[in-house]
C-alpha cells in the first residue's frame, strides 16, 4: 500500500488523491449577490448535510490551488451572510458545469449557463428555477482553514425555506430518489449519475445483529464469503434454530453431504439475493 506524507507531495497531486478518493460528493450549486445585489452562480461539492435541527449545510469555496485565490461566491457570502444552495440533477448538469468556468467578477452565471432566476422569499440571493431542490440559507459562520492555496473556507448555512418541486416526491411525500436523478462529482472530469447505482441497505436500527465476531470460526475464515457476505450474516439477531435446519435439509437435500467450499458457494448465491436466512441454513447444515 502506497502511504504518503501531505507534506510531502505538492498540493496540486494531494488535491487528485482527495478528490479521488473522497467521492462521489454532492453538489452545492450556490447562488449569492454582492454587496450591490449582483448575482453570482457556481457549484461545490465540497458539501454536505449536518443536522437538521437546527437544519445546517456547509459547503467549502476553497482557495484556488495553483493561484491562490478566493471565490466570488466567498467574498459575497462575506459581504451578505446569505446563500441559496441549488441540487443539481441529470437534467441540469452540463448546464452547471459551464457555470463553474471562471467569468470575471460581475459576469451572471445565471445568463452565461442559461438558468431561470427565482426571486427567493427570505434571502436576497435567486433560485434557479430549473434545480429540483432549492435551500434558502443565512449564513452562521466561515471557518478559515488557511491561507494558502488549497486552504478551505466552510461556510455555515442554516436552511430557513426550502422549496421541492412536486415532480420528485414519492406518493408518501418523500423525495424519490429515482425521481430527482442526482448528480455527484468524482476525480478527475467524473461525476456520477446516482439512480444508476442504487442498491438497499436495512439500517440495522430495530435489531441488535449478533456481530461477525460471533460467526462460526469455520465460515468466519471462508476463502469464498466476503466481508460484505459477513457483514450480512452477522446482522441477524439470532442464528436459526437447529429444527429449522433440519427441517431446510430435508427439503434441500441438494446440500446434504457437500463440501465447505461448495456449501459456502451456495450460501453466497442466497446473500447475492438477500435471502440471509437461507445463507444461514445452507452454512449451519451438518
Amino acid at each position: 500500500m502506497l502511504s504518503i506524507n501531505p507534506k510531502d507531495i505538492p498540493t496540486s497531486k494531494l488535491h487528485g488523491y482527495l478528490l479521488g478518493a473522497v467521492a462521489p460528493r454532492p453538489i452545492a450549486f450556490a447562488s449569492t449577490v454582492d454587496a450591490d445585489g449582483n448575482p453570482n452562480l457556481s457549484p461545490f461539492s465540497f458539501f454536505n448535510v449536518f443536522g437538521a435541527n437546527p437544519p445546517i449545510m456547509i459547503f467549502s469555496p476553497a482557495r484556488s490551488v495553483r493561484g491562490n485565490k478566493t471565490k466570488h461566491t466567498l467574498d459575497n457570502a462575506e459581504a451578505t451572510r446569505e446563500v441559496v444552495i441549488n441540487i443539481v440533477n441529470y437534467d441540469i448538469v452540463q448546464q452547471m458545469s459551464l457555470s463553474s468556468t471562471m467569468y470575471p467578477k460581475g459576469v451572471n452565471e445565471f445568463i452565461k449557463a442559461g438558468f431561470t432566476m427565482l426571486p427567493s422569499d427570505e434571502v436576497k440571493p435567486f433560485r434557479v428555477a430549473e434545480s429540483p431542490v432549492q435551500f434558502e440559507c443565512k449564513v452562521k459562520d466561515i471557518i478559515y482553514t488557511g491561507e494558502e492555496g488549497g486552504a478551505g473556507n466552510l461556510i455555515v448555512c442554516e436552511v430557513v425555506k426550502l422549496h421541492v418541486n412536486e415532480d420528485v416526491l414519492a406518493e408518501d411525500g418523500s423525495i424519490d430518489q429515482h425521481k430527482i436523478d442526482l448528480v455527484a462529482r468524482a476525480g478527475g472530469n467524473y461525476y456520477s449519475r446516482a439512480r444508476d447505482g442504487f442498491f438497499e441497505i436495512p439500517k440495522p436500527l430495530t435489531t441488535l445483529g449478533i456481530g461477525v465476531d460471533q460467526i462460526p470460526t469455520e465460515i468466519k475464515n471462508s476463502t469464498v464469503l466476503t466481508g460484505n457476505n459477513l457483514g450480512m450474516l452477522g446482522n441477524v439477531e439470532q442464528l436459526p434454530t437447529e429444527e429449522a435446519v433440519n427441517n431446510f435439509a430435508k427439503e434441500h437435500s441438494q446440500f446434504v453431504g457437500i463440501s465447505t467450499e461448495k456449501k459456502h458457494t451456495f450460501a453466497q448465491e442466497y446473500l447475492q439475493n438477500n435471502d440471509v436466512e437461507s445463507a444461514w441454513k445452507v452454512l449451519l447444515i451438518k
